[in-house]
């Protein structure tokens, strides 16, 4: 068994080869916390949430980083805009991310480091930087100086020579306009802290590197992020890191956009679709299947109508779950391994499409063993589908969506209840030849999202797509 993984730096699949044996260390840019998460901001989380499960399936022990920066120019601009404190954006922000990451099923990582928690880290770093000719202070401001190292962008494959390097105001004494800023000159209002250069704020791009030193050491196995932070933000990293004398990452893995009408989802652009509002009109569990399995390394063009299929192939697998699970009179264990085909199509830059369809497949073999009513095959199908849709975070089963120990069960119970109490009165109006009160009854129920299915045994219902 060998995973393989798409390696940005390297423009190919490499297989993976973890630093220590058995474990798995990987950082995840995170949130900038200047407004609520999107559905294009979340996708990177639900993404790096399904490689970790694979990685744990594989027997590996996965630390798991994602950083929370909370302090930066944007966040600075809302502060200003709402007349509120820069922190309180920060944090309440924070916690809507936290919020989205959690209804979508992503497991807690280990450690979730925020941006102003570790000045001291990122002044060791300055400090280091500059002693070894790879940083200057310029009127209060600290700067990389990207000549000064040869790497210098070898991850976006770019030519020094025809660099412009985003900036922002206030930016003074670069002696090259290419440098970019590690630590930012305070200004008049804004937050700052204390340093030998004197008082001002982090660089985005210093925060991360500081971080993953701190968290995961000089080296560590796998740095992630959306496609767009490949420059300047994973260059800029990987700079300030390596002439510190780290080895930093030793694979760059990169999610793609979600965009509408072709272009990338932000705020910026008025196209965002905030997971808050979304999950009041999507289940959770159906956004998660949206967003998490198409692969991760192409784009994901949104529209309701997609969402609309998503929810539909997910019913699918669901109606097949509970059908199941009835005629079992019990809840049917996860299988102890996945499919072959599943297990291959992950391993290989974590398939999920391919897998996905191994599970489809695996739930058509299912319903025909239902029809054939071969109860034993499909208790053994419902198995394997558990264990690969416990892979993808898409177990209707597991306690994350049923709301909690028990409690899923329980609240079946008195849907169930109720819908049968409904139903009685249908065959009661359908015994006395009353076939428009029965039709209405019917209809009442599908409105209210419920399939109704007349079986030799009596009416089943299930929740149906929209």
């Amino acid at each position: 068994m060998t995973i393989r993984l798409y390696d940005t730096s390297a423009r190919q699949i490499r297989d993976f080869n973890p630093l220590t044996p058995g474990c798995v260390s990987i950082y995840l840019c995170g949130a900038t916390v200047q407004a609520a998460p999107h559905i294009g901001h979340i996708r990177s989380g639900l993404n790096f949430d399904i490689m970790r499960r694979w990685f744990s399936y594989r027997g590996y022990d996965v630390t798991f980083i994602r950083n929370v920066t909370d302090i930066d120019d944007k966040i600075i601009a809302k502060s200003a805009e709402q007349n509120r404190p820069w922190w309180a954006i920060g944090y309440e922000n924070e916690r809507a991310f936290n919020s989205a990451y959690d209804v979508l099923g992503c497991l807690p990582v280990t450690y979730e480091p925020r941006a102003t928690g570790h000045v001291p880290e990122m002044i060791e770093m300055m400090r280091g930087l500059i002693e070894r000719g790879h940083a200057y202070a310029a009127e209060g401001s600290v700067y990389f100086d990207v000549r000064s190292y040869p790497g210098y962008l070898q991850l976006s494959n770019q030519e020094l020579d025809g660099l412009r390097q985003p900036s922002g105001e206030g930016e003074y004494g670069k002696r090259d306009p290419r440098d970019f800023a590690m630590w930012k000159a305070a200004k008049p209002g804004e937050p700052s802290w204390e340093t030998p250069w004197g008082r001002g704020r982090p660089g985005w791009h210093l925060e991360c590197s500081a971080m993953a030193h701190k968290y995961l050491g000089s080296a560590f196995d796998i740095h992630g992020g959306g496609v767009d932070l490949i420059f300047p933000h994973h260059e800029n990293e990987i700079a300030q890191a390596k002439a510190f004398g780290d080895d930093f990452a030793t694979y760059w893995t990169h999610n793609a956009w979600v965009t509408m009408s072709g272009e990338k989802m932000s705020k910026s652009l008025g196209n965002s679709v905030l997971v808050s509002e979304m999950v009041k009109h999507w289940r959770p569990i159906v956004l998660r299947y949206y967003l998490g399995t198409p692969h991760y390394r192409s784009m994901i063009e949104y529209s309701e109508e997609s969402l609309r299929e998503a929810e539909s192939a997910f019913a699918r697998i669901e109606g097949f779950v509970q059908r199941v699970t009835e005629k079992a009179g019990k809840v049917v264990p996860p299988a102890p391994e996945v499919p072959p085909a599943f297990a291959e199509a992950m391993d290989d830059d974590f398939g999920v499409p391919q897998a996905l369809a191994v599970v489809h497949t695996t739930v058509r073999q299912g319903n025909s063993a239902l029809t054939a009513d071969d109860k034993e095959s499909a208790v053994a199908r419902l198995a394997e589908v558990r264990a690969m849709l416990g892979v993808l975070g898409l177990d209707p089963l597991d306690e994350h969506w049923a709301g909690g120990p028990d409690r899923g069960e329980d609240l079946h119970g008195v849907v169930d209840s109720l819908v049968r109490l409904v139903l009685e009165q249908r065959q009661a109006a359908r015994t006395r030849k009353d076939y428009a009160t029965a039709d209405a009854i019917r209809d009442q129920l599908q409105q209210s999202g419920l399939v109704i299915e007349d079986t030799p045994s009596g009416p089943r219902w299930e929740l149906g797509s929209r």
